[in-house]
């Protein structure tokens, strides 16, 4: 029985985004304690404020106060906190219609247990020691036994608005590629591209998925491929990525391996990023313990005449 394979892999970027005026205010009212909504036209008050109403998709821009203590609404327990959770120990997620708004702000509530958590119970925001203009000015909600909170008779305006935050979006997961995939990565351990062959269309897919995406059926014919390819399209790069080591700019492009049907992804080297071309012939470099291709570079041979490769653009 072969091993099946599985890796622990992340999906991470910076999200950039400009505020407006709405939003702008809301979080700079949470660096100076302080906690906005948005009147709308017909007297209710939505917290976090919106640009636009959701019932009428009326602009909305009158900013009024509300208390930082509130009610709960619903809840739910978080047994096992996640890296980058307002708490790292059990908490309580809740959604909390401050006094003063109409709508239920989400966030974490620090409680000793499930039994200490009810609908209906009163709570209020603990804030951060350390304030930005950030929905984490809010550490979390506690519970509170006191009267609803005085309000600061803010009008929203505030010296050295905030007006953009940068948001990081992460996803962890494992991933296990299959029986397909499986072969295809332990042959590429060997230096040897191997696809499979549709039994129907008599296409070979590489890398392969266990079934051809045209006809839908299954796949089990191994096929050794390559090594050399054909560049079909191309992309260069000027940005570079976190954590990786390559300077920019360069190229990234689908080569179709020699006997594929299906281009597959790899960086362009030994070539000036200004002449790399469509139907460029390359061939791909291994270091030393890589278990697959570093890039793909020239292999000298003219370029591949295009309608030998047009179907694979």
């Amino acid at each position: 029985m072969p091993e099946v394979l599985k890796a622990p892999l992340v999906v991470e970027f910076p999200f950039t985004r400009s505020l407006g005026p709405v939003q702008s205010a809301f979080l700079t009212g949470l660096r100076e304690r302080v906690v906005l909504g948005v009147k709308t036209r017909d007297g209710r008050t939505l917290v976090p404020p919106v640009e636009y109403d959701p019932v009428t998709s009326e602009d909305l821009g009158e900013l009024v106060e509300v208390a930082s203590t509130g009610t709960v609404t619903t809840w739910a327990w978080n047994h096992e906190p996640r890296r980058g959770q307002p708490l790292d120990t059990p908490f309580a997620w809740v959604l909390v219609k401050l006094d003063g708004a109409d709508t239920g702000l989400l966030h974490a509530l620090d409680a000793p247990g499930p039994d200490a958590v009810r609908t209906g119970m009163r709570v209020r925001v603990r804030w951060a020691e350390e304030r930005s203009g950030a929905i984490t000015d809010i550490a979390c909600f506690e519970p509170y036994d006191g009267d609803s909170a005085e309000l600061t008779g803010s009008d929203g305006r505030f010296e050295d608005m905030v007006t953009g935050i940068v948001a990081p979006a992460r996803l962890d997961y494992t991933y296990s590629p299959g029986r397909a995939q499986s072969g295809y990565i332990n042959a590429l351990s060997d230096r040897r591209a191997v696809g499979e062959r549709c039994p129907s269309c008599r296409k070979v897919y590489v890398p392969p998925r266990g079934a051809c995406p045209t006809c839908g059926v299954a796949t089990s014919e191994q096929v050794e491929v390559g090594p050399r390819g054909t560049l079909t399209t191309y992309c260069i790069v000027n940005i570079k990525a976190k954590n990786l080591d390559i300077e920019v700019p360069y190229v990234y492009g689908h080569i179709a391996l020699d006997g594929a049907d299906l281009a597959l992804h790899g960086r362009i080297g030994g070539i000036p990023y200004d002449q790399v071309r469509m139907g460029l012939r390359v061939e791909p470099v291994w270091t030393d313990g890589g278990r697959f291709p570093d890039h793909y570079r020239p292999t000298g041979e003219p370029d591949a005449d295009y309608d030998t490769y047009k179907e694979l653009v």
